[in-house]
């Protein structure tokens, strides 16, 4: 049974690698600069600098020990039961659905960085007009979905800084939005959810 977790895992894991040079290819054949400039780079506090050495750090040690899969890792494997694990390969599937719907719905407005274009637009289609972050939504649920296939406490720990890291970037974020969209985006904050629908009783 562990070696089909093992294939979900490396399936799901794969699949967004391809999914993120797929869209990073589209956005080089249309000459989108790659590097952050000076404002994005100051919008980038040092924290989340480290929190995201820190994260990384952590998944590359995780993936290369997964790999390896030496009989000391199963120390730090966690009892979930087969059911949970087959429900996160489910989750898996569906946040690269999510992914995908997303990126391609914002197209060249996305950036890796904090940055703000000249010719930017606030983009309220597709899955944009109910949350206002289904990148993130879809990465949270990639990284949980990934987190119960392996059933593993690097990765909880890795998930867990993650979230940390999204939820410090998701208010500079809006910041950086408000200051370029102003009353449009105040009024679309209104009628949509940062992460899930908004409930309209």
């Amino acid at each position: 049974m562990e070696s089909l977790f093992r294939i979900a895992f490396w399936s799901i894991f794969g699949g967004m690698i391809i999914l993120q040079l797929y869209f990073a290819s589209r956005l080089r054949l249309a000459g989108e600069p790659r590097a952050a400039d000076r404002k994005a780079i100051k919008r980038e506090r040092w924290i989340f600098i480290v929190i995201r050495v820190i994260r990384s750090t952590t998944l590359v040690v995780f993936l290369v020990l997964y790999v390896v899969n030496l009989p000391w890792l199963r120390l730090f494997r966690v009892p979930f039961p087969d059911w949970l694990r087959w429900s996160g390969a489910v989750l898996g599937v569906l946040s690269l659905g999510l992914y995908a719907w997303s990126r391609r719905t914002l197209g060249k407005e996305w950036s890796s960085c904090l940055r703000m274009r000249e010719a930017h637009h606030l983009v309220t289609t597709g899955p944009y007009a109910w949350i206002r972050h289904p990148i993130y939504l879809a990465m949270m649920v990639f990284m949980t979905a990934i987190t119960l296939i392996a059933a593993n406490w690097f990765l909880i720990a890795f998930l867990v800084i993650s979230i940390v890291d999204l939820a410090l970037r998701i208010p500079n974020e809006e910041q950086m939005m408000i200051e370029m969209f102003g009353d449009e985006y105040q009024a679309y904050i209104q009628r949509t959810g940062k992460l899930l629908p908004k409930y309209r009783g």
